[in-house]
C-alpha cells in the first residue's frame, strides 16, 4: 500500500494538539481509580448522549445539512440503533482489573488502557461513528480525541459537546471526550495522529494510509465494494425486499451497502422482476450511459449525485419520470474488471447486475470485483444452499460472508447475527488492515499477563516427531 505524504505543520496546530492531549491525560488519571461499574456508567453516559430521541434527530438533521450525503431518517435509525447496539455488547465486557483467569494455564489477565485515541471520523458518519468509538475507547479507561471531517466538523462538535455533557452530568471529567477545533485540517489531523497512542480511523483510504504512516499504532479499515450472489435456491422475494431495504438505507452511504449483485442464470429473469417489485428500476443501454457520464466526472464520484435521492440523480442524468420514482437503479453490465467503472463502489442508489452462468462463476465474478475494490471487507448470499455459502467463506480473501441478510444492516453487528456492533470494519491483510473483524473494545485495550509456573507440560520426542519418523525417517 502506497503512504500518503504528511501533511506539513506548524507550530500553532502543534501547540493546539499538545494542549488537547495534555487535557486527556489528566482526564485518565481522574478515570484511572474507576472501577468496571464506574466504567460502564461513562459509556452509557456516551450512549444515552445520542440515542436521546430530540438528540439523534437533530444530529441526524444536522448531518444532512452539513454534508449532503445520506437521509436524515435513516441517520436517526442509525444513530440509535448502532449505539444500542454497542451499548449492549460493551455491558457484556469486562475491562477492568483481572478480566480472565485460567488457572489450568496459571494465567491472570488484567486489562490496561492503551492511552490516548486519536478517532477519525468520516463525512458519511458525523455523529454515530464518533460515539461509536469514544464508547469503546472509554470502556477500556482511555481518552479520545476526535478528528471531524472537513464537512462534518459542525455535526461532530455538537456530538461531542453532548458525550461532554453527558460525562459531566454523573460527575466525570469532559476532557475524556474530545474533539479538534475548527477549521480542521489535514495537518492538524496529522498532529494528532502523531501524538496519540493508537488512531483508529474510519473513511478514506487516503485517511487510512496517513494514518498508518504517522508513526502511531493505528487501526485502520478497508474500502466497501459489497457484492452479493442470489443463488438458484434463494427466496426471490424475500431476498429483493432485503436488498432493497439495505441499498437504499441512508442513500447507499454504508461501506456495506450492496453495490454489485451477481444473478444465477436460471434465477435471472425471475430475481430482476422480485427487484423490481421491490422499488428497482432497470435502465435502459441508453440509461447506463447517462448514468455512468453522471457518477463520475474524471474518474472521480460526483457529489452531486452520490448518496442523494433517487429524484435528484434521476435528474442529473436526464433519466425518465419511471426512474425518478424509483428506489434506485439497476445497471446490467457483464464481464466486471477494472475496466468497467460500474465494478466499483458508487456510493450511490446504483446497483449493478450481473450474469452468471453457475455458482463457480458467480463466485469468480465476486473475486474478480474484490480485484478492483473492496478485498477483504465482505460479501453476501442468498442461498437455501449451506454448501455453497460454505464455499465462499472457505475460498474468498473476505472479513464476513452474510447469509440471506440485509447486508448493510448485519455487516456491522445486528441483533440477529452475532457479530459485534461497530461502525468500522477491519478487512485484514486483504485491505491492508491490522485487524479481520469489526472493530471492538478488544482494540482499546493493552493486557498485562500474570504467570505462574505450572506442572511441566512437556510431551515426549517420540509424540511430537513420531507420525514424522514413520513416514519419512529419522
Amino acid at each position: 500500500m502506497s503512504q500518503a505524504a504528511p501533511a506539513p505543520q506548524s507550530e500553532v496546530e502543534t501547540e493546539i494538539i499538545a494542549g488537547l492531549v495534555r487535557r486527556a491525560r489528566a482526564a485518565m488519571v481522574e478515570f484511572a481509580d474507576a472501577d468496571q461499574a464506574r466504567v460502564d456508567e461513562a459509556v452509557t453516559a456516551l450512549a444515552w448522549s445520542i440515542y436521546k430521541p430530540e438528540r439523534a434527530e437533530e444530529l441526524a438533521e444536522m448531518a444532512v445539512a452539513d454534508t449532503g450525503l445520506g437521509t436524515v431518517a435513516s441517520k436517526i435509525i442509525k444513530n440509535q440503533r448502532k449505539t444500542f447496539g454497542c451499548l449492549r455488547d460493551l455491558m457484556r465486557a469486562k475491562t477492568v482489573g483481572v478480566i480472565e483467569e485460567d488457572k489450568a494455564k496459571g494465567l491472570v489477565k488484567y486489562a490496561k488502557p492503551v492511552g490516548v485515541v486519536a478517532a477519525i471520523a468520516p463525512s458519511t458518519n458525523p455523529s454515530a461513528t464518533p460515539v461509536n468509538k469514544a464508547m469503546m475507547a472509554v470502556k477500556g479507561g482511555n481518552a479520545v480525541i476526535v478528528a471531524p471531517s472537513p464537512t462534518g466538523a459542525n455535526t461532530t462538535t455538537r456530538t461531542v459537546e453532548y458525550m461532554r455533557a453527558e460525562l459531566e452530568k454523573i460527575g466525570l471529567p469532559a476532557d475524556l471526550v474530545q474533539v479538534l477545533p475548527q477549521p480542521v485540517n489535514k495537518a492538524l489531523t496529522q498532529s494528532l495522529m502523531e501524538a496519540a497512542d493508537l488512531v483508529v480511523v474510519t473513511g478514506s483510504q487516503n485517511n487510512v494510509r496517513r494514518a498508518y504512516s504517522s508513526g502511531t499504532p493505528a487501526i485502520g479499515v478497508g474500502a466497501g465494494n459489497v457484492s452479493v450472489i442470489i443463488d438458484s435456491s434463494a427466496d426471490l422475494k424475500d431476498a429483493a425486499e432485503k436488498i432493497t431495504m439495505s441499498k437504499i438505507f441512508d442513500n447507499s452511504t454504508s461501506c456495506s451497502s450492496e453495490n454489485a449483485v451477481i444473478i444465477l442464470d436460471d434465477v435471472y429473469d425471475a430475481a430482476l422482476e422480485a427487484l423490481k417489485a421491490a422499488g428497482g428500476y432497470l435502465a435502459t443501454a441508453a440509461e447506463k450511459d447517462r448514468i455512468q457520464a453522471t457518477l463520475w466526472i474524471d474518474g472521480h464520484l460526483n457529489r452531486k449525485v452520490i448518496a442523494k435521492d433517487a429524484d435528484v440523480f434521476a435528474a442529473e442524468a436526464g433519466l425518465s419520470e419511471a426512474a425518478a420514482g424509483a428506489a434506485f437503479f439497476m445497471v446490467e453490465d457483464s464481464n466486471p474488471g477494472p475496466e468497467s467503472p460500474f465494478c466499483d463502489e458508487k456510493l450511490s442508489l446504483v446497483l449493478t447486475v450481473y450474469r452468471a452462468s453457475d455458482f463457480d462463476d458467480a463466485m469468480a465474478q465476486v473475486d474478480t470485483i474484490m480485484d478492483v475494490c473492496g478485498r477483504g471487507h465482505s460479501v453476501g448470499i442468498h442461498t437455501d444452499n449451506m454448501d455453497h455459502a460454505r464455499k465462499l467463506a472457505e475460498c474468498l480473501d473476505t472479513v464476513r460472508v452474510l447469509v440471506n441478510q440485509a447486508h448493510t444492516f448485519g455487516n456491522g453487528g445486528s441483533f440477529t447475527n452475532g457479530l459485534e456492533f461497530t461502525l468500522s470494519m477491519g478487512c485484514g491483510t486483504w485491505a491492508g488492515n491490522s485487524i479481520s473483524e469489526n472493530l471492538n473494545y478488544r482494540h482499546f485495550i493493552n493486557i498485562t499477563h500474570l504467570v505462574t509456573e505450572i506442572p511441566e507440560d512437556k510431551p515426549s520426542e517420540a509424540a511430537l516427531f513420531g507420525d514424522y519418523w514413520a513416514k519419512h525417517g529419522q
